[in-house]
């Protein structure tokens, strides 16, 4: 992860950021090395600049933090010295791909995070550390890796209904015992299940038997052991199709449920 940020006349300033892989042309400076903490920005004193870069070693450890911070030209709000340094929490390591940034009393978090949970434990921290004066946007999101987990157990597979109803077929069930494990994985995330039809039949049915069938798939999970808090149901009816509606092929890969991470 790195630390940067650009020097601000009237507010302070400090993020992290994780860093890209170097290419073999790269030459590995300290600033851009994988993995190592590059902290800039401005603060008032040497004090509030050993409060930050002690906050970090102690989390990523001395050798990985590099000190890009200058001392002077900026005034920090009241106790902003005690704020921030309270926002690097262990949960902070938890955060790929982001950047927090504080600036005065502004305060932005985004990047990836393995799972929902995780995203409101670090929400928490977030607002533990600062008084109210403070202004917060989280802008954490879950991994795509984890969505990965369920388009991989789906694949290209078509979960299937009796004709015009949301009853499952023997094989629909087969595929959801399936993704009722994948959904075990990737717990206590909140997963929206949409259901999608073909195009025959009026829209106001369609969109109704969408629904009806996404609404099928969670009582049927939720029978496997899936809480039923953690997934939603919506049904798109024949809005959204993958393939043309004018072959039985067609129609049968729009007949489908897609599992996505709510977020």
């Amino acid at each position: 992860m790195i630390i940067r940020s650009t020097l601000q006349q009237i507010a302070l300033a400090v993020a992290i950021t994780c860093a890209p892989p170097l290419s073999h042309a790269q030459s590995a400076s300290p600033a851009s090395a994988p993995g190592n903490i590059v902290i800039s920005g401005a603060v008032p004193d040497e004090a509030t600049k050993a409060a930050l870069l002690g906050k970090l070693q102690d989390l990523y450890g001395r050798a990985r933090v590099v000190d890009q911070i200058s001392v002077g030209g900026v005034t920090a709000p009241p106790n902003w010295a005690v704020h921030v340094p309270g926002l690097m929490t262990p949960n902070l390591k938890s955060v790929s791909k982001g950047q927090l940034v504080v600036e005065g009393t502004n305060v932005a978090l985004r990047g990836e995070v393995a799972s929902e949970a995780v995203r409101q434990s670090v929400a928490r921290d977030i607002a533990a550390a600062l008084s109210p004066d403070y202004s917060v946007k989280n802008a954490l999101r879950v991994s795509v890796a984890t969505q990965d987990v369920l388009d991989r157990a789906l694949g290209n597979h078509v979960i299937e209904f009796e004709p015009g109803s949301a009853l499952l077929t023997d094989s629909g069930k087969a595929i959801l015992d399936e993704m009722a494990d994948a959904l075990k994985k990737v717990h206590p995330q909140k997963v929206e299940i949409i259901g999608h039809t073909d195009d025959v039949g009026t829209a106001s049915r369609n969109l109704a038997l969408s629904r009806a069938r996404s609404e099928s798939v969670k009582a049927f999970l939720v029978s496997r052991g899936i809480f039923p808090a953690s997934i939603g149901t919506s049904g798109m009816g024949a809005d959204q199709p993958v393939a043309p509606n004018t072959t039985e092929d067609g129609r049968r890969r729009n007949r489908r449920i897609e599992f996505r991470i709510s977020q």
